[in-house]
């Protein structure tokens, strides 16, 4: 297996949660970065920020955690991104999204076409292109990433996304990951005769010609299919709930890390699980994981919760 170390760039939102308790950096893209870099691949944020308290600290934060901030950029009109996040009974995170903030005015640059040209992956997902201007940014830089993997992370948020930016983000994904909600909701805007998660997986793979489809399913682990009939499943860890964000993006980092070092998609999946598992008992989705703690995690027989479509009759 390539153990070198490989260039992902993600594009997009970084954003301060506002939470419950506490204000966290966040945004899937940032999280995914984070994680990758955290692997020890080179994880580079694309994103924009207001010139405000937040920018800064954002900029800080970013920098602090080891991430490349060469890529970032700022505005000097539209404030830092900021979301609501409030939590359900069951611990999960509803989102109020604020809108015209500075991710939504990337720019493009030489540097930004420069990284996608020499990069291993390039992330994206659906929220950085609810404006013009950075879903032409995006456009751009996905025409220009001819050797990357793409990864599709398509996170679906009220009122910031719409068939035509769903259908132009799945034309040019090589994976696409989601949840099991997403899913839901993606194949009845496509009109996918499908009513499981395997099912959906099999549709998309084979109208859209994505090489891989990846379906989170939250306690109950996830779902992968291959563009050539492969299929894994791997089933949920029964952990300790702290909260759930930032593991479906740890998950997409694990997959990737694996993914791009020829690994199978079994393995990818499995680590992926592993990883996402490991965040949710964490508070906040940057918060450190050491290589002994994911080794002693992947040693310890823990129990699983298996998807009622899973388990064997």
């Amino acid at each position: 297996m390539d153990r070198g170390k490989k260039t992902v760039v993600a594009f997009g939102e970084v954003l301060w949660d506002i939470l419950p308790s506490c204000v966290a950096l966040g945004g899937a893209p940032f999280n995914f970065a984070y994680r990758v870099n955290s692997l020890g691949d080179r994880g580079r944020m694309v994103s924009r920020l207001g010139r405000d308290d937040l920018g800064q600290q954002a900029f800080d934060r970013i920098a602090a955690l080891g991430l490349d901030t060469a890529l970032v950029q700022w505005d000097e009109k539209a404030p830092t991104g900021t979301v609501q996040v409030r939590f359900d009974d069951q611990n999960q995170p509803d989102y109020v999204i604020v809108p015209n903030v500075a991710y939504d005015r990337i720019a493009l640059t030489d540097a930004l076409v420069g990284a996608v040209e020499k990069a291993d992956c390039v992330c994206f997902g659906t929220l950085a292109q609810r404006t013009e201007i950075s879903a032409e940014t995006l456009a751009t830089l996905l025409e220009k990433a001819t050797d990357a993997l793409k990864l599709l992370d398509i996170n679906l948020r009220k009122d910031c996304y719409d068939e035509p930016c769903v259908v132009f983000s799945l034309g040019n994904a090589d994976v696409l990951k989601l949840n099991e909600d997403e899913a839901h909701t993606l194949g009845r805007m496509l009109g996918l005769r499908c009513r499981t998660v395997r099912g959906f997986c099999e549709s998309v793979v084979e109208e859209w010609g994505v090489e891989y489809c990846l379906v989170t399913l939250g306690e109950y682990g996830a779902f992968g299919c291959a563009g050539d009939g492969r299929e894994t499943y791997a089933p949920g860890y029964r952990v300790k709930l702290a909260d759930s964000l930032g593991s479906g993006d740890a998950f997409s980092a694990g997959f990737v890390h694996q993914i791009l070092r020829g690994a199978s998609l079994k393995e990818a999946v499995a680590f992926g699980n592993i990883l996402g598992a490991i965040v949710a008992t964490q508070t906040g989705a940057t918060t450190p994981i050491a290589p002994e703690e994911i080794e002693r995690f992947q040693n310890t027989r823990m129990e699983r919760n298996v998807h009622p479509e899973f388990q064997k009759s």
